[in-house]
This record gives C-alpha cells, sequence and structure tokens, in this order.
C-alpha cells in the first residue's frame, strides 16, 4: 500500500469510488445542510404562535406527551422539509419572530494568519496523514482477531494492571506538584510544582538529578519532547513548562536555565502539550485561549480562541492532525489544526474540565471533570459513548496508556540465510512467538487508562468496556496529576500534598 500524502490525497480516485457510495454522500450532505437551513429559520418562540403555524400548515398541533420545546422543535422540522422539497433557501415567517431571531444571530468572522501558520498546517496535513493511514492499517489487522485470542490477551494486561501497588513515595517540593510526566524511554520523572520549580527524577529510585528554575510562580504543566532521551540530544530543547507567571519556557536536559522562554498569555498558563513532530507546542491559558508555538523560532503561531472561561487542559492527538481543549466552561473542544476548524464541541460536563486524553485509537477522547467523572467521546459519531461516576471529588487527570512501538526487552527473531534467500524451518515457531508477543502488545496500547481525582485515589479502568481494574490510594491528599511509562511497568502520581508515588505491579522495582 504506498503512503498516504497530502499532494496523493487530492487526486485519490478511489475515496467513494462506487456510484452508490456517491449517492449515499449525497444523501447525507444535502441533509446535513437542510439541517443547517434549518437552525437558521425564524420561528415563533410563544407556543400559541407555534399552535397556530403547525395548523396553518396542516400538522397536528399537539402530540401525545409534547412540551411546547419539543414542538417548536417539529415546528422547524417540517419547516424545513417543506422548504427541502421546494428548492427555497429561506422560509416566509411572521415578522415579530424575524426580528427576535435576528438580535440572536453571530456572524461567523475569520482572523488572518500569518504566512508561517500557514506553513505550519501544510506541514501538520503532510505528517498526519501517513501516520493516520498507518493507524487505520493496523486496526483493520486487530479487527481481524479471533475473540479467543482477544479474551486471552485482555485477561493477561488486566492481571497485570489490577497487581499495581505502591513502590513508595517522595517529597517533591516545597508546593502542591501540579504536574507528572514520565520521559519517552521511561526512565525519568518530570515533576512542575507550585514552587516554581520543574525537577528531573530517576526512577523508580526517585532520586533527584537536577533542578530548572527559571519561573518565578506556580508551574502548571510540564510536557516531554516525543524523542527526548530517546534519539534526541541534551542540549537541545527536551521539555516544555507553562507557569502562572504568564510563560512558556522550553528546556534542555542539559542546563537549569530555560533555552527559550515564549510570551505572550495574559493570565496564568496551566497545562502544556508537546505535538508528536515535536516542532510545536500548545499551551492552555486563564486568558480563555489556547496558543501553538513553534519549537524552533519560539514563536506564537496561533492564538485560538473559543471558551467562554479560563482554559486549563490540552492535548494533541497522536496523528497529529487534532488538538482538544478544556476549560473551565465545562466545555471542550477538538480542533482541526490542518483547518483550524472545530472538529467536534465536548458538551456535557456540568463542571470545569481539567483532564482531557487522546486514545491512541485515534477517535475517541477521555475528559476528567470537576463533576466527579470522566467522559468518553468518539469522535466518529459526534457524541458521548460512556459516562464514567470515576471519584468521589474532582477528576484532575486522565492518561491512556501509550505504548512504544515495541515490547520492553524485545529483540528480533534470528533469521539464518540456507542459500537463495530461504529461512531456515526450525526458526519458524520462535518467530510465530515473537509474533504473538508483537501483536499482544500493540493491542495493549489504549487498553486501559489511569485517573486522579481529590478524594486521593488512582484509579485504574478498562478502556473497552469501561470498568475499574484497580484503586490505589497514595498519601490521602488531593491528586493533582497521573502519568503512565511508555513500557506499561510504572504508575505516577502527583499530590497537593508535596509528593509524588511510583506504582508498579506487584509493588516490585522495576
Amino acid at each position: 500500500m504506498s503512503e498516504l500524502t497530502f499532494d496523493t490525497l487530492l487526486d485519490d480516485g478511489n475515496y467513494l469510488g462506487s456510484e452508490r457510495a456517491r449517492l449515499e454522500n449525497q444523501v447525507i450532505l444535502d441533509e446535513l445542510e437542510r439541517k443547517k437551513k434549518a437552525r437558521n429559520l425564524a420561528v415563533p418562540t410563544d407556543d400559541n404562535k407555534v399552535k397556530a403555524r403547525l395548523r396553518e400548515i396542516g400538522e397536528p398541533i399537539t402530540l401525545f406527551g409534547e412540551r411546547p420545546p419539543d414542538r417548536r422543535d417539529r415546528l422547524i422540522y417540517v419547516l424545513s422539509q417543506i422548504n427541502a422539497a421546494r428548492g427555497d433557501d429561506t422560509m416566509q415567517v411572521d415578522e415579530e419572530s424575524s426580528d427576535e431571531s435576528s438580535d440572536d444571530e453571530v456572524e461567523e468572522f475569520y482572523s488572518p494568519g500569518s504566512l508561517e501558520l500557514l506553513e505550519a498546517r501544510r506541514f501538520l496535513a503532510e505528517y498526519s496523514l501517513p501516520r493516520a493511514q498507518k493507524r487505520v492499517a493496523q486496526q483493520r489487522i486487530e479487527s481481524k482477531m479471533s475473540l479467543g485470542r482477544i479474551i486471552d490477551i485482555r485477561k493477561k494486561v488486566f492481571s497485570e494492571v489490577k497487581s499495581f501497588a505502591n513502590l513508595g513515595s517522595q517529597i517533591g517540593d516545597e508546593r502542591p506538584v501540579a504536574q507528572v510526566r514520565f520521559s519517552p524511554n521511561s526512565k525519568y520523572l518530570l515533576t512542575g510544582s507550585w514552587a516554581g520549580n520543574v525537577k528531573l527524577w530517576n526512577v523508580p529510585d526517585c532520586t533527584p538529578i537536577r533542578t530548572y528554575r527559571g519561573h518565578n510562580d506556580r508551574v502548571g504543566g510540564v510536557a516531554w519532547h516525543p524523542q527526548a532521551t530517546v534519539s534526541l540530544g541534551e542540549d537541545v530543547a527536551n521539555f516544555v513548562s507553562g507557569a502562572a507567571d504568564l510563560s512558556v519556557n522550553l528546556w534542555s536536559l542539559s542546563s537549569e536555565t530555560p533555552l527559550a522562554t515564549m510570551k505572550g498569555h495574559a493570565d496564568r498558563v496551566a497545562r502544556v502539550a508537546f505535538h508528536s513532530s515535536g516542532r510545536y507546542v500548545a499551551s492552555a491559558s486563564f486568558d480563555t485561549t489556547w496558543r501553538l508555538w513553534d519549537v524552533v523560532t519560539s514563536k506564537e503561531l496561533l492564538l485560538q480562541e473559543g471558551h467562554s472561561k479560563e482554559v486549563f487542559s490540552v492535548e494533541f492527538q497522536n496523528d497529529g492532525a487534532l488538538c482538544a481543549s478544556g476549560g473551565l466552561d465545562a466545555i471542550g473542544r477538538v480542533w482541526d489544526l490542518r483547518t483550524g476548524r472545530t472538529a467536534m464541541v465536548l458538551d456535557g460536563h456540568v463542571q470545569a474540565i481539567f483532564g482531557i486524553s487522546f486514545s491512541p485509537n485515534g477517535y475517541q477522547i477521555a475528559t476528567g471533570s470537576g463533576d466527579d467523572t470522566i467522559r468518553i467521546w468518539d469522535m466518529r459519531s459526534l457524541k458521548a459513548l460512556y459516562t464514567i461516576p470515576a471519584h468521589m471529588s474532582n477528576v484532575s487527570d486522565v492518561r491512556f496508556f501509550y505504548g512504544d512501538a515495541l515490547p520492553p526487552n524485545y529483540s528480533p527473531p534470528d533469521v539464518e540465510m540456507n542459500g537463495a534467500g530461504e529461512t531456515d524451518p526450525d526458526t519458524k515457531p520462535a518467530d510465530n512467538d515473537h509474533d504473538k508477543a508483537l501483536e499482544e502488545w500493540k493491542y495493549r496500547s489504549g487498553l486501559y487508562l489511569a485517573s486522579g481525582g481529590y478524594d486521593g485515589f488512582v484509579k485504574l479502568w478498562s478502556a473497552d468496556d469501561w470498568q475499574l481494574l484497580r484503586t490505589l490510594p497514595t498519601d490521602g491528599g488531593k491528586v493533582m496529576s497521573v502519568d503512565l511509562t511508555h513500557d506499561g511497568k510504572m504508575l505516577a502520581s502527583g499530590t497537593y500534598n508535596r509528593n509524588f508515588q511510583i506504582f508498579t505491579p506487584d509493588g516490585e522495582g522495576v
């Protein structure tokens, strides 16, 4: 299968290739257009006028169990159907209702963008398309797995997850530990605290390596470069931090002072995120915006509005095409970085959204809220899939498990060449074992998630039926953040009591 690129996407002749598929797609588009026009219809808000209008067009003025709002929705639907049948874009309505609706009409507007943003959007499209293609190809392979094999993998993975226990605890700083994040190689832990410090720790030993000082107020978020500690040099930007001093700092591992300080926010910076390409950073702020920064030039590329209150959390999808933001307005938004449009509105929580995480499958999102629940959203159906009553108090953070490309301690099978490129038959059983191990590891990614709450507990959940797997007590304080290593061997939590905890299967050292 040839790699999907931005250029080949434009000329892809296989998309909706059959006439039937094209007709079905046109029906969907026509329905979306009808709904769009229906939203713009001016209809009376007075229930008596709604009934009179229904009687005028020959519809029942009321149905069994119908409430006034339902009746008005039915009038809108009937009018939109009449318009569609007539081919009219608008329909005459009484003058009073038209005046009422004109006051609420909001004009769509666009903000001018820089050439740098245009180049970034094109890069993001070219970067994300082959990654999405690869992910979908892997999902097609997994969809063909036998039910028995899936059950065996789930039992094995969940039995290990259920054995997580406290390995140890360490005082992280002088003030609450706001966020904890494991390094991509799973050997280090980064902590950001309200003392304004970012600290690097060895894990699982919990011994300090270095303290990074560059903020003079509360650090709200830290995030690693995707290739840090793996293939990236220590002297370049390895991680980012955001703080209440309105700044976003880029750091190397070798220096205690920041490589660059990016300013622009007008209020406290909460969470930050590194794009999977390593070229961009996102920061969420209490100025009701989130911003996209260029790591190379340290310049602001995008100031994104869209929330009515403070923005607390921000996260990139692993493909690199989407970014999700969560605010104290209880609304989450998924943004298409390639176009700047809103891809989905996460509307359902009744309190602020504090944590947000994309599933490795690319289409599910978990949000943790002050209403004590975790909601799972499906971008394919554009609605909430499941609501987990997760904690007794605020859900402060949620994190899906993201596995490395290869299992821990994995070594490719030895292949002996006999004659003209033939493999030794004796190696086939070994290959089969390796294939099964690799298959199991790829299926494991995204199979469970962790959450932290102000009730002082860390919880692990299955990510297919959303059931509780394990409850882990911390130090009794509010859990501010949680994270999982990419090798699946450790879990960390940071608490309001200035500590962080490390959990491992059976509570044993790695």
